[in-house]
């Protein structure tokens, strides 16, 4: 699963039905953070998300399986470390392309 960010689409889901990958992708040109509310970045290499706005993204599949198999996904990502269940947020790698 890819939340992708390029500046004239903002952000999208691509790949949704890929639950053992997840990771963010930037479409930009700058080396620098882009400024995109929904994500918080951590570092250079890593930002949060909003587990409850990935589903609302363009590319979201609106099936209740679907929304099923996300959660799970979530529920064996925490254990890991990558869930703050405190704020909600999910942690993901960042990498970048250009445009």
């Amino acid at each position: 699963m890819i939340v992708h960010y390029s500046s004239s689409r903002g952000l999208t889901l691509q790949d949704a039905e890929d639950f053992r990958s997840f990771k963010i992708v930037l479409s930009c040109l700058s080396d620098r953070h882009p400024q995109v509310r929904e994500l918080i970045f951590v570092d250079h290499d890593n930002a949060l998300i909003g587990i409850d706005i990935i589903p609302t993204l363009p590319g979201a599949p609106t099936v209740p399986t679907w929304r099923a198999d996300y959660g799970s996904m979530i529920s064996t990502a925490a254990p890991f470390g990558w869930v703050d269940e405190t704020s909600n947020l999910i942690r993901a790698h960042v990498e970048r392309t250009s445009p």
